[in-house]
């Protein structure tokens, strides 16, 4: 259900259902009229049959003036009309229609009675083995359709000889077909064939923006992922320009920014080193001591900075990494260092990744848990399909309030953490930044056993 909820809620499942509604309604109104445009040409042929067999018997009475009475006897479909006759209307196309041929038919008067003006005197209601019966009609290939009201016609026409004569002719039921928009098996067929249509239609009309949302999200993570296609449609094609350029842009806007700063970086060395040199000749040792160790905050400052820009953006290249191994070779270099670091599992994972940027992310995590924790504890697990690696360390935690703030650069929570850290609150901006771009995500929660934790997750 959530899925279907996705599929609706998205571009493609909302061109799916208007294309299925539109094409749905759009056919069932067309063959709804072309049912009635067949209905109408299946009654103009009847018309058309009732005038002939009205014409050929009118003009055999016509004709034989001598045997007309016994012709009105013998006939079954055309009979004198009784004296009483209920009549409903006048049938202007049968007349129209009679009009257009010679003879006494092109001036009667067709008018449409009750159906009882129509029916046999009683003696020719009565059963008779001899009399032949009119063959009982069938809907043809077992059709489901109903037969329509029979008719009774009250034709008035004036012979050549003077004799004005008034007829009935009777119209056998006929049968009609029931709408196709209404049969059940075409609904469903129909429904199915725009089904798969709307769909296919709906897929391939939000395959751009999927392409389009899909480099986006990997523009991302890496400025120097492959350009996207210029192909398809000229909508499209303009918008992938439009992406490349805007990458491009990127890209050239980085890459300045990188070099600014490797530039301020370099030109500050000199004037650094001289002003070190002075401050080694300043009688007062207390002085002394503060101006270099500023001078040296201010050195990592600028290395701190300098490194959150290159982490933003790298050349380096993703490889088939065995991530259990880096761990394992950072904490034993932290160990040997005099740091209190454990190892506490695997997950037994290859994943493609950086190694120099996951070694400067893992390397910033465990050093800012040695630094406001004293100790951590290092942990990677495979499950559900993600894996993921867990830094923890045993300090105090930070407030729910400032879990997001943290990854802001210059960010550094006095308040909750060891005031005699050094540090220019860069840590945790540039491991989320190394962490961006090779896909995973960083977050830190307090643990219910103390201390707080980081989680780098992959998906």
């Amino acid at each position: 259900m959530r899925r279907l909820r996705q599929f609706f809620g998205s571009m493609a499942g909302r061109l799916f259902v208007i294309l299925l509604l539109g094409m749905g309604g759009s056919a069932i109104v067309v063959a709804a009229l072309a049912n009635a445009s067949r209905q109408q040409e299946f009654e103009r042929q009847q018309l058309v049959r009732a005038a002939d067999r009205l014409q050929g018997f009118v003009q055999l009475l016509d004709s034989n003036p001598e045997i007309r009475e016994r012709l009105l006897a013998a006939s079954t479909g055309v009979r004198r009309a009784p004296e009483q006759v209920r009549v409903v209307r006048q049938d202007q196309a049968l007349m129209a229609l009679l009009a257009q041929r010679s003879g006494p038919l092109a001036t009667a008067r067709v008018e449409v009675a009750s159906f009882g003006t129509c029916l046999a005197e009683l003696r020719d209601l009565l059963p008779d083995n001899d009399r032949p019966r009119p063959p009982r009609m069938h809907p043809r290939g077992g059709h489901s359709g109903e037969p329509g009201p029979p008719r009774c016609r009250v034709i008035s026409v004036d012979l050549s000889d003077g004799t004005q004569m008034r007829l009935t002719m009777e119209s056998t039921p006929v049968l009609r077909d029931r709408l196709t928009a209404s049969d059940p098996a075409y609904i469903v067929l129909l429904v199915l064939a725009l089904a798969g249509l709307a769909y296919g239609v709906a897929r391939m009309a939000s395959a751009p923006l999927r392409g389009l949302a899909a480099a986006a999200t990997g523009l991302g993570r890496d400025l120097d992922r492959t350009p996207m296609a210029e192909t398809g449609p000229s909508e499209v094609r303009h918008a992938a320009q439009a992406f490349n350029a805007m990458q491009q842009q990127l890209k050239h806007h980085l890459a300045q920014r990188t070099q600014m700063l490797a530039a301020i970086t370099h030109d500050l060395q000199t004037p650094l080193t001289r002003l070190r040199l002075r401050l080694e000749n300043v009688d007062d040792e207390g002085l002394r001591t503060r101006l270099i160790a500023d001078l040296a905050a201010m050195q990592a400052l600028i290395r701190e900075g300098l490194d959150l820009a290159r982490s933003e953006h790298g050349s380096e290249k993703p490889v088939p990494l065995e991530l259990d191994s880096l761990l394992e070779s950072l904490v034993e270099d932290a160990v040997e260092a005099g740091a209190d670091v454990t190892f506490e599992g695997g997950c037994g994972q290859v994943l493609a990744l950086r190694p120099m940027a996951m070694r400067r992310l893992f390397s910033n995590l465990i050093d800012n848990a040695l630094k406001y924790g004293g100790s951590a504890r290092v942990q990677a697990r495979f499950e559900q399909g993600r894996v993921s690696v867990h830094v923890r360390d045993a300090g105090p935690g930070i407030p729910e309030s400032a879990m997001d703030s943290v990854f802001d650069p210059f960010v550094r929570l006095e308040d909750s953490r060891s005031r005699d850290t050094g540090g220019a609150g860069l840590g945790l901006a540039i491991a989320k930044a190394l962490a961006d771009r090779d896909g995973a995500q960083l977050s830190l929660h307090n643990h219910p056993e103390g201390g707080l934790e980081a989680v780098v997750r992959w998906a």
